[in-house]
C-alpha cells in the first residue's frame, strides 16, 4: 500500500511539473517572435515532463489493479 501512495505522490509531482512546462511553452508562443531561440529547449522540456507523467500514471494503474 505504501508503494501505491508513493506512486500517487510521484504522479502529483510530475503532473505539476508537466503543467508548469505547458504554461512555459504557451507563454513562449504568445511572445513570439521574441525568444524563438528557446522553442526546442522548452518543447523538449514539455515533452519529457509529459512522457514521465504518462509512465508514472501507467505504473500507478498497474499497481492499483494488482
Amino acid at each position: 500500500m505504501e508503494d501505491i501512495e508513493k506512486l500517487k505522490e510521484d504522479v502529483r509531482k510530475l503532473s505539476a511539473r508537466a503543467t508548469s512546462a505547458k504554461k512555459e511553452l504557451h507563454d513562449l508562443s504568445e511572445e513570439l517572435p521574441l525568444g524563438w531561440e528557446r522553442i526546442m529547449e522548452i518543447a523538449e522540456k514539455t515533452r519529457s515532463a509529459y512522457a514521465a507523467l504518462t509512465g508514472a500514471r501507467a505504473k500507478l494503474q498497474k499497481a492499483s489493479s494488482a
